[in-house]
């Protein structure tokens, strides 16, 4: 009887170990943990557009051609308390062939936006801010179907600006309007030979005439790769659903220098219309208008004597770009 009482004992200590093993293991397994609370969110979607038309024998004629963008939006924003910090990466690519001609670029931009605030409590949808703002591209730009020369190269331009202001930022509506009257906008223009034809507006070259070859003319000072600016900024942002799976997003930015004929403003405004097919598939229409004074058009002329082609300025125009795509969206963590 005293054995099997011992027995028994046994067991039970044996049973209850290990449940308590299991208690302790099922309790400290990583995989069981809830998430811990942070204070940052995130934004990450890579998307790629597609159009394509062919013809085959078409009577009424057309020219076979094919576009393709890629782009991705990215963004970090860290709220604690009454600080928010928000960051944004926009990044595009775009670029089209058609039948007898070479491959072309439709898009190309690369803009990373960082903003901290700080407001006075918890109701308020006012920040004291400060923002930073840097923008460029990844390839040369051509005035088609000239390739010869380019418009535009990496960091020639890029633009820069820094400031400090107000901003009111409603999360329910999603909109957000800032006011900086303090807003250093810095112009790079870091390819010597634009630089020296005094593109996007930067102090271009000195040149004297050759006392050799009146034709011809001497390199004096170089153009500066730098121009910077002190002014007023004002950008905004909305995006709304309009409909169910319409949503509708407007960016706008506008800039006038103090000292640099006050009240030309620059213009930046950039508006779309996405409809969401589903999660994967979404249709997008856009319209992006562009006017900088310091952004001079280019033309080709020609030599009537020696028949060499060159540009020249021809000076600044409204800036349009249409876009009409159909593609896939893929959001990750």
């Amino acid at each position: 009887m005293k054995l099997l009482r011992s027995t028994l004992l046994l067991l039970l200590l044996l049973c209850t170990s290990n449940n308590f093993a299991q208690i302790i293991q099922t309790t400290l397994d990583p995989n069981q943990l809830p998430p811990l609370p942070t204070n940052w969110t995130k934004k990450n979607q890579v998307g790629f557009d597609i159009s394509e038309i062919a013809f085959v024998n078409w009577s009424a004629g057309g020219t076979s051609s094919i576009s393709g963008l890629f782009k991705g939006e990215f963004g970090r924003t860290y709220i604690k308390g009454n600080h928010k910090w928000a960051n944004e990466l926009i990044v595009k690519y775009g670029l089209n062939k058609q039948d007898g001609t070479e491959l072309r670029k439709t898009d190309d931009a690369f803009l990373l936006n960082s903003t901290y605030g700080f407001r006075k409590d918890s109701i308020t949808n006012w920040y004291y801010s400060a923002k930073f703002n840097f923008n460029t591209q990844f390839t040369n730009g051509y005035n088609y179907p000239n390739r010869d020369i380019a418009i535009s190269k990496p960091f020639a331009p890029a633009y820069i600006f820094l400031g400090a202001g107000a901003e009111n930022s409603n999360k329910k509506k999603n909109r957000t309007f800032y006011f900086s009257p303090i807003t250093l906008k810095t112009t790079l223009v870091l390819d010597q030979d634009l630089a020296n034809q005094g593109s996007f507006g930067v102090k271009k070259a000195v040149y004297a005439p050759n006392p050799l070859d009146p034709t011809q003319q001497i390199l004096i000072e170089n153009g500066q790769k730098v121009k910077a600016e002190f002014g007023i900024l004002v950008t905004g942002y909305m995006k709304n659903e309009i409909y169910k799976n319409v949503f509708y997003e407007n960016r706008l930015s506008l800039y006038t220098d103090y000292l640099n004929k006050f009240g030309n403003v620059d213009i930046d405004y950039d508006t779309r219309l996405d409809l969401v097919v589903n999660a994967y598939v979404k249709a997008n229409i856009g319209v992006h208008l562009v006017y900088d004074d310091d952004i001079k058009t280019k033309k080709d002329v020609i030599d009537p004597t020696t028949g060499s082609k060159s540009q020249v300025n021809d000076g600044p125009r409204m800036q349009l770009r249409q876009v009409l795509g159909v593609g896939l969206v893929y959001a990750f963590q």
